[in-house]
């Protein structure tokens, strides 16, 4: 696992933070992430981030589902187990419409589901090293990620001038694990004493 520094500002007002935020950009920082207690609108693009792609992977889930249950289906009633009902022809396409749609919802919703659980590294008993704890109450938090190049009192200062409380050097581990908390990050910041 890789511990990277970061700069980290709090930010108690989203008032405050989407300029910053702007800002911050503009002048040329990464921005590792932001976590805010609640959505904030606009905000992906004031960071640049791109749109989703869960909408493409929910088409091709589908369109799997679909293809799963009509090969499924007419391999069973039109080539393994011929049956006739009712004098339908064994490949009777409308009669498999219910299940058809059904095969299609549940492969859409299942693997649209995983994939976002993949994509946000949510699972349980997943453990993410947090930059504060409030972000998930009543704080906003605007991680900064440091290269060698990256001046950090600068970056503090430059933090504090557009609103930030708390700035703070850290070092964190941006993925994720299987494991306690209170074990696992003194190891993280005996790693980052070294990284020093």
């Amino acid at each position: 696992m890789a511990v990277k520094k970061f700069i980290s500002g709090n930010f108690y007002d989203e008032t405050v933070l989407f300029p910053a935020v702007k800002k911050v950009r503009r002048a040329g920082y990464k921005i590792h992430d932001v976590f805010t207690p609640f959505p904030i609108h606009g905000l992906d693009k004031a960071m640049g981030l791109r749109d989703t792609s869960l909408h493409t992977a929910g088409f091709i889930y589908g369109i799997t589902g679909t293809a799963t249950a009509v090969g499924f289906i007419g391999w069973a009633l039109a080539v393994d187990w011929q049956i006739n009902f009712g004098g339908k022809p064994f490949f009777s396409l409308p009669a498999w419409v219910p299940i058809m749609f059904e095969l299609t919802v549940l492969f859409a919703s299942v693997g649209m589901v995983l994939t976002f659980c993949y994509l946000c590294q949510l699972a349980p008993f997943v453990k993410k090293d947090h930059f504060n704890l409030r972000s998930t109450d009543d704080t906003f938090v605007l991680a900064l990620e440091c290269s060698d190049k990256t001046n950090d009192q600068e970056a503090i200062g430059f933090l504090n001038s557009l609103g930030a409380k708390e700035v703070q050097v850290q070092y964190k581990e941006t993925g994720w694990w299987l494991g306690r908390y209170d074990k696992d990050t003194m190891r993280f910041e005996r790693k980052a004493e070294t990284i020093h």
